[in-house]
């Protein structure tokens, strides 16, 4: 079967199915069909993320969410000719279509020319302590800690590096020679590697000042301890959509009170609610900044927190929902888990 099948749904079928569909098969689109096979829309990232932001749950209809009338071509249409379409377009995949409109398969361009390799350099914040993992941060920097085998910080690098990224700069305080030492120039992963050295602690934003240079391109930020599928492509391209200075990837976080929380009211109860769960979106450790962000960072230590409240105060900061995996890294408990579930997983 072709691969597109597995990612063809039901105007009726539940959201949740919908992402799993689009989850399970990396392909970053559904197709949504009638009960005739003819094409009524499309899924993408961004409609889901849109769909979560505007609280829609995972029993929602996938129809509501779908983008309709998405831009397709003829079922014969040649490569070449999908390619070029594409690159008009600004799309990165195109479905194909009978005379009827039932759907007859999809053009990828990944597929088509391969990974993409884009401009923007990608800055990895790799100058903590990490004091909350001693005493393995002791002799070793949290970024080198093995993860499977594999240092956090290089599981980082090769996910960009698959997505098509070259440019990379290390920010690098404690034990930056070792650091250093691992990672060299890129060379090994056929990429380019320079490195911020903090010679007092800047913070996660205050280190892009020791940039040689303002970037030409939107750049991506991001915490030196984080393992994550995020698809960085899909970021950079809500962060363009938006036309914003400076977006955070955000996480859902669930914390469930273990306690009946009651409300008063001049003493009298009126309520109880029984374990209550709340949720919250949390900084995830993940930016795509503008060159002009940076003018927004003062000399001295500054976090990207205090960063965001500046841009956000002129209109300037958007919030990405990242719902692909992601762990931080920043206890042993943590550290344990993710080895835990790579050993599972192997």
């Amino acid at each position: 079967m072709e691969k597109w099948k597995e990612v063809v749904v039901g105007p009726d079928t539940p959201l949740g199915e919908t992402i799993r569909r689009i989850d399970a098969s990396a392909m970053q689109i559904a197709l949504v069909v009638d009960e005739d096979g003819r094409l009524q829309g499309v899924v993408t990232d961004g409609d889901i993320r849109r769909a979560m932001i505007d609280g829609h749950g995972v029993e929602y209809p996938t129809a509501g969410v779908m983008t309709k009338s998405p831009l397709t071509l003829p079922w014969n249409t040649t490569s070449d000719h999908a390619l070029s379409h594409m690159r008009r377009y600004s799309i990165h995949h195109v479905p194909l279509v009978d005379d009827a409109g039932v759907l007859c398969g999809v053009y990828f361009i990944d597929e088509l020319i391969g990974v993409v390799k884009h401009p923007n350099p990608v800055v990895l914040m790799a100058g903590g302590l990490g004091t909350r993992l001693r005493p393995l941060t002791e002799s070793c920097p949290k970024p080198l800690l093995p993860v499977g085998g594999t240092p956090i910080l290089e599981r980082i690098i090769e996910r960009f590096v698959e997505q098509g990224f070259e440019k990379f700069y290390i920010s690098v305080n404690y034990m930056a020679e070792m650091i250093k030492a691992h990672f060299g120039s890129g060379e090994r992963w056929g990429i380019s590697i320079e490195y911020l050295h903090e010679n007092q602690r800047l913070g996660t934003a205050g280190a892009l000042s020791l940039l040689p240079e303002r970037p030409a391109h939107p750049l991506i930020v991001m915490n030196g301890d984080l393992l994550t599928e995020i698809d960085f492509v899909a970021l950079l391209r809500e962060h363009a959509a938006r036309k914003v200075l400076a977006t955070m990837a955000v996480r859902e976080y669930e914390m469930q009170i273990p306690y009946g929380v009651v409300s008063v009211d001049a003493g009298f109860i009126s309520s109880i609610q029984e374990k209550p769960l709340h949720k919250f979106l949390v900084n995830a450790g993940i930016y795509v900044l503008e060159p002009a962000a940076l003018a927004y960072i003062s000399e001295g230590y500054i976090d990207m927190t205090a960063l965001f409240e500046k841009v956000k105060a002129d209109g300037q900061a958007w919030a990405y929902p990242l719902r692909e995996y992601w762990v931080d890294i920043g206890r042993l408990e943590d550290l344990e888990a993710v080895q835990f579930a790579l050993q599972s997983a192997g």
